[in-house]
């Protein structure tokens, strides 16, 4: 039987949806709930503590007894990691400077952890052995969070020690010397013309001359050079010298100054010299995480109100765009509404814990949930992992970024689950990273299997999030309220705020900013007080409890014979049939339209009417499941349907989505052409009644209220020769959403024998505008665009112009109207198409995947890689320097559809030179 507290929950779209294999079609979230969370006892609360920090005991005697000096230890094989004794890494090994790495990333740990005397022992060591010239090639980005920010640390947590007169009563401020000369080390870096500063630097030579070896990179990514505030201007104001902060200010107003102006966000990689964005995909992951995390915490340490405001921009760009709770996406900065790939990575773990910071915190707890989900299943979070939680790259470097989170979220709420996802690190940690010399990373996640790497943030983060986790007040040698933690959680005391300061370098910015107060959320949440009731994150978790499990088989219900009408089937479902509606609701199933026009079926067992009726449930989900995965035939590229009849003569070449059935246009060399005509019914659901004109045509037909193949076989029988399916979600377009194909009814579609297309609503618009002011429109549906002496011979003397698909960059809402009138959801529409699939194991974007209109009508590729050097002129442009085009081959009634023309072509600049970084 089914359990008590079973819930069942399937996103489906109801519109064309981002490319991703379970948004497109399914995400089944299935498994039981467990009950209430019950308060853990001070006992096991104290015992779990103590073992946190035998746990720390045992890798970090490990690392000093086997690997200290060396920078970092090797567990599996019991000796340091020396850069340029063991084999390249690649830029792994960039954090490695000969520096005692591992040691100075540890100074403040031990000091939370109550172990004071070590401190004070690892503090001499590091100023008699720690060298900071040597001639070693080091990461920025890593040597600023790990070791300055390490330095820092330390420096904090001795001032610490020294005020409370027991400890550390010899310290002047050594620690801070040495993060000073450090910091004069990494100045040269930024001398650049941006002020953003060059990924790497030579800690003897600097960037400039050949004997720095480095200096002549052009790209770096959005969090190398927007994670440098927190610990240069503490270093500023602990030494009193502003050149560190107004270096770190001027980087961040340059990539404010760089956002992407009408989606507000940031790509994963710029050019620091021309400030062009290289990569211009966008998320809360790799390659950007910490430069979100930056903004909030600088405001926090500095309290600079340009810091919150800018967050507050940014953050709710990202959960326009980005957040799909509980999954966050990368997307295109230029195309916010497109995807860039449909896998996440780890670091994204991270964003949780800065949305309690933000005081967001349901989002914060279904992301957290999904992340455990996937940590239960895999044991660790694998470096990266697809929408469908399967591993994308297995590996695990022993990441603290979700234990970060937990302990974020459990300040927040006081929900003892999280301290269960705290023991639940811990287990894994002990039970598959653990070996004889420490905690070796995970090579594959799927296999067990170690790398022989246990890297410094290892001790400096994960530990101290986890004692944190389970201490109580009195457990804890300061109150870290006072404190604000880095990226690689070292602590910077807030008192840093009233520390004077000044910059001394000029700003990147053109103006001066005005500080807008709707931008702002003035309050930074008491995390003591925020969350009082505990039970109400429970309930945000439980749809989405046990995310990763993909199947719940069970042998179907007995029934009696005469007891009741067959159950729904998957396949006969309508989502705008009220029968149906109420069959979904007597089985427990519940229909739910999403900000970003899916549609979300969730299933509880105990809202079924019985239990006979929560099995039917359970199985018309798995049927869900099961009929999108037979759907899921072969990705067909875009169609074209081009405007040949007179005023365009073939220059209006609108994209279309194809489908799954019917006439294949690739094989067709010529294409099938003819005038179009509004079918009647528009729906195209029923018997056509305006036969007479539809023969002979191609019928226009409106999405909606039955299957796609049902509409084709309606006009084919009137003797249609093509079928257009316009798009009935207003606002919808080729600009922002992804290529749409046609699935089928789940039947034999053989019968079908006539071209079938889709065009969104834009694009539908544009034609039905057409057809008004002109009442008799032909067009050609064919493959890709045809040329001139095809489309139009009897213009011989027209210059031809690929018109291309509507390209603004103006982001539309994400909120669609999405009532059941409007988006009558049917099993035809729930199969991601194998590009989806692909896109997972090849690792590209939706956009490497789906040639655009523009790569449609160029003849060859020698020619597009001609034009790459002129990527930045339109096509137009660059198409009348072969021959000019006529002017006035259109009448003055053809004026509204020349203005709908018009918005395409706004921004086809930068959509070109996006498509181009992509190819």
């Amino acid at each position: 039987m089914l359990a008590k507290s079973q819930v069942v929950v399937v996103f489906l779209r109801s519109y064309p949806a981002p490319t991703m294999p379970d948004l497109l079609s399914l995400l089944v979230l299935l498994g039981a709930l467990c009950g209430p969370g019950w308060a853990m006892s001070q006992e096991e609360k104290s015992k779990l503590r103590n073992q946190v920090v035998e746990m720390f005991d045992h890798a970090y005697q490990n690392y000093m007894d086997h690997a200290y000096p060396a920078d970092e230890l090797m567990p599996l094989t019991c000796r340091g990691r020396v850069r340029g004794l063991e084999p390249s890494r690649g830029d792994v090994d960039d954090a490695l400077g000969k520096f005692s790495l591992t040691l100075i990333d540890t100074l403040d740990t031990l000091v939370l952890l109550n172990k004071t005397t070590e401190f004070e022992a690892a503090v001499r060591r590091v100023l008699k052995d720690v060298r900071l010239d040597n001639d070693i090639v080091v990461s920025v980005f890593e040597t600023n969070i790990r070791v300055l920010g390490g330095l820092l640390g330390g420096h904090s947590m001795a001032l610490m020690l020294k005020e409370g007169g027991q400890n550390m009563q010899w310290y002047q401020d050594e620690l801070l010397h040495m993060a000073k000369d450090l910091g004069l080390r990494l100045l040269p870096a930024f001398n650049t013309s941006s002020g953003l500063p060059y990924p790497r630097v030579n800690l003897k030579y600097g960037v400039r001359g050949p004997e720095t070896r480095t200096g002549t990179e052009t790209d770096t990514c959005t969090a190398c050079a927007g994670t440098i505030i927190l610990e240069f201007a503490a270093l500023s104001r602990f030494t009193g010298d502003p050149v560190f902060e107004a270096h770190a200010r001027r980087a961040l107003d340059f990539l404010w100054e760089k956002r992407q102006r009408n989606s507000n966000l940031v790509g994963t990689t710029i050019n620091i010299h021309s400030g062009e964005w290289v990569r211009r995909d966008s998320g809360v992951g790799a390659g950007i995480d910490s430069y979100y995390e930056y903004l909030l915490k600088a405001y926090v340490l500095l309290g600079d109100d340009q810091f919150l405001q800018r967050f507050n921009i940014h953050y709710a760009s990202i959960m326009k765009y980005i957040s799909q709770p509980p999954l966050l996406l990368d997307v295109h900065i230029h195309k916010p509404l497109l995807p860039a790939r449909t896998w996440m990575d780890s670091l994204l773990a991270f964003f949780p814990g800065l949305q309690v910071l933000k005081g967001d915190i349901r989002p914060a707890i279904e992301t957290h949930e999904m992340l455990y989900q996937v940590t239960k299943k895999h044991n660790f979070l694998p470096e990266a992992f697809t929408t469908d939680f399967r591993v994308h790259w297995a590996q695990h470097p022993l990441r603290p970024e979700f234990a970060e989170s937990t302990y974020f979220l459990y300040k927040a709420t006081g929900d003892p689950y999280y301290l269960e996802a705290g023991r639940t690190i811990m287990d894994n940690l002990n039970r598959f990273a653990r070996v004889p010399c420490g905690f070796a990373a995970m090579k594959d996640v799927r296999t067990g299997s170690h790398e022989d790497r246990m890297d410094s943030f290892f001790l400096a983060e994960m530990f101290k999030y986890l004692f944190l986790l389970f201490a109580d007040a009195e457990d804890l040698p300061f109150d870290v309220e006072d404190y604000v933690f880095t990226t690689e959680a070292h602590l910077l005391p807030l008192s840093l705020s009233t520390a004077p300061h000044s910059t001394s370098i000029p700003s990147n910015k053109t103006s001066e900013e005005e500080l807008d107060d709707s931008n702002f959320d003035w309050t930074c949440p008491n995390t003591r007080l925020l969350f009082p009731d505990p039970a109400f994150p429970r309930n945000l978790r439980e749809p989405i409890r046990t995310a990763v499990d993909k199947s719940c088989p069970r042998p179907a219900p007995y029934r009696e014979l005469g007891m009741g009408r067959p159950p729904l089937r998957a396949q006969d479902f309508m989502a705008n049939n009220p029968e149906h509606l109420e069959l979904l609701r007597r089985m427990g199933v519940s229909l739910i339209h999403l900000k970003d026009g899916r549609v979300q079926l969730v299933q509880h067992a105990t809202q079924a009417v019985s239990a006979v009726a929560a099995e039917d449930g359970v199985r018309f989900m798995q049927e869900m499941m099961e009929l999108s995965s037979q759907q899921q035939k072969e990705q067909l590229p875009p169609r074209a349907i081009q405007i040949v009849s007179h005023p365009f003569f073939g220059r209006v070449v609108l994209t279309a989505g194809p489908a799954q059935f019917g006439t294949d246009l690739s094989k067709s060399s010529t294409g099938v052409r003819g005038f179009v005509t509004v079918a009647e019914p528009y729906s195209g659901c029923s018997e056509i009644t305006n036969a007479e004109y539809v023969q002979g045509h191609i019928a226009l037909l409106q999405r909606g209220q039955c299957m796609f193949a049902e509409k084709a076989r309606n006009i084919q029988k009137a003797g249609a020769i093509g079928g257009i399916v316009i798009d009935d979600n207003e606002g919808s377009s080729s600009d922002t959403a992804p290529l749409f194909q046609m699935a089928g009814d789940g039947r034999n579609t053989e019968d079908v024998t006539i071209p079938i297309l889709f065009l969104f609503h834009k694009e539908g618009n544009i034609l039905l505008e057409a057809l008004k002011e002109y009442r008799e429109v032909e067009v050609l549906l064919s493959d890709k665009a045809r040329d001139r002496g095809v489309v139009a011979p009897e213009a011989e003397e027209e210059r031809f112009t690929e018109a291309t698909t509507p390209t603004s960059f103006d982001p539309v809402s994400q909120t669609q109207t999405s009532t059941l009138e409007q988006n009558e959801l049917t099993p035809e529409e729930l199969t991601p198409s194998q590009e989806e699939v692909s896109a997972v194991d090849e690792d590209t974007s939706p956009a490497e995947e789906v040639t655009s209109p523009e790569e449609e009508v160029t003849p060859t590729q020698e020619e597009e890689e001609e034009e790459e050097a002129d990527v930045a002129q339109p096509k137009e442009e660059r198409d009348s320097e072969e021959g000019e085009e006529p002017e006035g081959d259109t009448d003055s009634s053809s004026q509204s559809v020349d203005e709908l023309l018009a918005d395409w072509r706004e921004d086809l600049e930068a959509f070109q030179q996006m498509e181009k970084d992509e190819l």
